[in-house]
């Protein structure tokens, strides 16, 4: 075949592979954005906000996205001696001079009186005191109201007490521990830590353990992160709490060029732009535009604003540019909230290299021609 006719059919080759969609596994940047354009008429459906070191500092002012935090309590402080509740075992021994006890007998010095239990309605009944509310006291003020009551029968009596936690003054460990249960507290100063150290911690399978309280109609909660990074905030328990260690519920998606494609757990309280690239293996080197990085994000109605207090769509792309240090600086300080889609965009580049790559087959089967 001559020269001419090869470059025809060659040419004629070059077009019609280059008209062919070459196969991708991302969107270009130019696609995914589009719709922000004034003249496309789907631009009211979300906004566009690039993610600079300018940008940032207004942006950390817009709500959060996902359930909203929980309350929690602080330490307050308190002694550590036991607090007397309904179900408690109360162990009275009393020590008599006299030599004619009414307690002990004759000849003798002492009288025990074993597991006196505290009622429903916080009384235990006693020889020669009858019934006597004790629910509320410490187990000192319990012992100088006991000795005083018999000191008015057996002047001479001296009293020492045991207290043995009933089931009001246990607390619950129901799970995400290593050893479930109902554990004593034998005194006022037990805290979340300790009775979490004695259930053996949490469990080692949970990504970011979330501790939840639950006393009486009230529920509180706190990752395990920050409980540990702000000692103020290890609560005492109380009889007759709850707590259940969960792993962390909020998840970040990972789509397009990215290292991963796959739904990530938060694995600390904050998750920046930048160490969820880190978790989800970076970028495809060979695929990824650095300058398309997306973060996708869908805020309730309320959320939306018409200042710069917030987004002014219920729908935002972040653009993130990883190619410049401004762009690098401003994904540290990014966080990601829950149910955000990181998309790593296509390159360009990408497409070239596929045409031309095309254009060169196209070129040597026409030298065979």
């Amino acid at each position: 075949m001559g020269f001419p006719l090869r470059m025809i059919v060659a040419a004629g080759l070059c077009l019609g592979l280059t008209a062919c969609v070459t196969p991708r596994g991302a969107g270009f940047q130019s696609e995914v954005i589009s719709a922000s354009r004034p003249e496309n008429q789907e631009a009211l459906n979300f906004q566009v906000v690039p993610v600079t070191e300018e940008t940032r500092a207004a942006l950390s002012y817009w709500p959060a996205v996902g359930e909203e935090a929980r309350s929690w309590i602080r330490n307050a402080g308190q002694p550590s001696s036991l607090i007397v509740a309904s179900g408690d075992a109360i162990s009275v021994t009393v020590w008599d001079t006299e030599e004619n006890s009414l307690l002990a007998g004759m000849g003798g010095r002492m009288a025990q009186l074993q597991d006196v239990i505290v009622s429903s309605n916080g009384e235990i009944n006693l020889p020669y005191i009858g019934d006597l509310r004790v629910a509320g006291m410490s187990i000192d003020t319990l012992r100088d109201r006991i000795e005083e009551r018999y000191a008015e029968t057996i002047p001479s009596a001296q009293v020492q007490v045991q207290v043995k936690p009933g089931r009001a003054n246990h607390v619950n460990l129901v799970s995400g521990v290593s050893s479930p249960g109902v554990y004593p507290l034998e005194g006022r100063d037990v805290t979340v830590m300790s009775v979490l150290a004695q259930a053996g911690g949490a469990a080692a399978t949970l990504e970011n353990p979330q501790m939840t309280l639950i006393r009486g109609q009230h529920i509180y909660g706190i990752s395990l992160e920050r409980l540990f990074d702000h000692p103020e905030l290890d609560a005492e328990v109380r009889g007759g709490d709850r707590i259940i260690v969960t792993e962390d519920e909020r998840k970040f998606l990972s789509l397009g060029a990215a290292g991963s494609q796959a739904e990530h757990v938060f694995p600390s309280d904050v998750v920046t732009a930048a160490q969820a690239l880190s978790i989800i293996g970076g970028v495809d080197a060979a695929r990824a535009n650095p300058k398309g990085i997306l973060v996708l994000r869908e805020y309730p109605l309320t959320a939306v604003r018409s200042d710069a207090g917030g987004p002014n769509k219920e729908r935002v792309v972040f653009t993130i540019d990883l190619t410049t240090a401004d762009g690098l600086f401003a994904a540290r300080n990014f966080d990601l909230m829950d149910g955000d889609l990181v998309y790593a965009t296509e390159s360009p580049v990408n497409a070239a290299r596929s045409i031309l790559g095309l254009i060169g087959t196209a070129l040597g089967v026409s030298n065979s021609l």
